[in-house]
This record gives C-alpha cells, sequence and structure tokens, in this order.
C-alpha cells in the first residue's frame, strides 16, 4: 500500500513577519500608558457604585422600618405613632434594626471620630443623639431637636454607610438626610413651610454645602443623589 504523506512542515516566519523587540516595547507602552489613564477612572466609578448602592440600601431599611412602625402603632403618621423624642428614636432604631454597637450620645466608635467635606475642610459633625452601628457595618445616627418646621421637629438621620472605615468624607461615604413630620426622608432644606418631597432645583440650591470649604454645613449631596435617581454624579 502507498505511504501516507508526511505531516507539513512548520513555516518559519519571516523577519517582515515577526515583530521586532522594539514593537513590542512600543505596544507594552501604549497599553501600559492607557490602562494609567482608564484605571483610576473605572475604580472611581466603581467606588461611587458602591457607596450610593451602601447608602440605597439603608434608605430602604428606613422606610420600610418607619412603615412597620406606624403599622404597629396602629397610626396613620410617625407624629401619631409617636417618634416625637429622642427616646422613642433610640427605641425605634434598636427594634427594627440590628444594632450590634450602641453608643448613646458618644461619637466613636460607631462613627470616626472626624468627618471632612469633599472640600477638604472639617465637616464640624458630631453625632449627637442615637449613635449606633448596624449589623451592616453601617453607622447611624437619629437626632430629634434643632430643626424645627411649620409641621414640627425635623429628625436629622446621619448615615456612615462603612462605619468608622476611611474615607469619611460627607458626600462620599457619609451622608445626611431629614425624616420629616409627613414620613418622607428627604435633604434639608431652608424654607421651614416646606414638606417633601422636594423639587429638583430647591434639591440642587442646596448642594453647595456639601461642596463649600465652610466648616459646620455638610448636608446637600443626598438631595443630589435623589435628583439623579441613586447615581452620584457629582
Amino acid at each position: 500500500p502507498p505511504h501516507p504523506p508526511p505531516p507539513p512542515r512548520p513555516r518559519n516566519l519571516s523577519s517582515a513577519q515577526a515583530f521586532t523587540l522594539a514593537e513590542v516595547l512600543v505596544t507594552l507602552g501604549i497599553i501600559g500608558v492607557v490602562s494609567a489613564m482608564t484605571v483610576p477612572t473605572l475604580m472611581q466609578n466603581h467606588q461611587r457604585k458602591t457607596y450610593v448602592t451602601q447608602l440605597h440600601k439603608v434608605y430602604n431599611e428606613l422606610n420600610q422600618a418607619l412603615l412597620q412602625y406606624q403599622t404597629d402603632k396602629n397610626a396613620l403618621n410617625i407624629k401619631e405613632a409617636g417618634l416625637t423624642s429622642n427616646e422613642a428614636c433610640s427605641e425605634f432604631l434598636n427594634k427594627y434594626f440590628k444594632v450590634v454597637t450602641d453608643c448613646g450620645d458618644t461619637q466613636t466608635p460607631c462613627f470616626a471620630s472626624s468627618y471632612k467635606k469633599m472640600s477638604g475642610v472639617s465637616s464640624g459633625f458630631n453625632c449627637l443623639k442615637n449613635c449606633v452601628s448596624l449589623a451592616s457595618g453601617a453607622a447611624v445616627e437619629m437626632y430629634y431637636g434643632g430643626y424645627s418646621f411649620d409641621a414640627g421637629q425635623v429628625i436629622r438621620i446621619s448615615v456612615d454607610i462603612n462605619g468608622a472605615k476611611g474615607p469619611n468624607v460627607f458626600g462620599r461615604d457619609a451622608f445626611t438626610m431629614f425624616l420629616y413630620p409627613n414620613g418622607i426622608i428627604d435633604d434639608l432644606v431652608t424654607d421651614t413651610s416646606l414638606l417633601p418631597p422636594f423639587s429638583k432645583d430647591i434639591r440642587e440650591g442646596q448642594y453647595f454645602n456639601c461642596t463649600n470649604s465652610v466648616s459646620g454645613a455638610f448636608h446637600g449631596c443626598f438631595g443630589y443623589i435623589l435628583n439623579d435617581n441613586w447615581e452620584m454624579n457629582y
């Protein structure tokens, strides 16, 4: 029988077909430059999405707990239910959330000892009442008093979505939101005759408090996130 043909011999690449060392190094250099330009941006975008996702989780848990609180009290609103004191806020947090550490009126270790604004200045934030750390890792403050509106007192809810861990910056991992007498959580406004939900323009009018170089006011970023449908676009 005839012998099978021999296997084809591998073809040698000519010098015209092969990459030179210089070409390889140039290609790697280009890849390195592109990576250095794009990877930090991708990482920042991912971190922002993580912050907002965790903030949204706490926000949803708060709303669910408030509804359950009103149902349990057979009340039509939070005022009727009795959420009208710091003692009631403490009871609310400990009953409807998995509190692992109750720091009371002490900021640490639930929150970090200090916080900055995105401009780099001190935020002036102090956890005043009902400072707790949750099983999720978030730190929450509920402070009743100091924010008087025509309809009644507004409760400040400060949240650090990863507790005392960094970066501890308002507008990044720390936020303030406000619970109004009508049971809606929104940002703080200067017109005490208004009740939420607020318009886009009103919310954006408070954004400068979160970004300016003046210590003492650190709200405004939460409303911006609400306007942008839970995206951190600033």
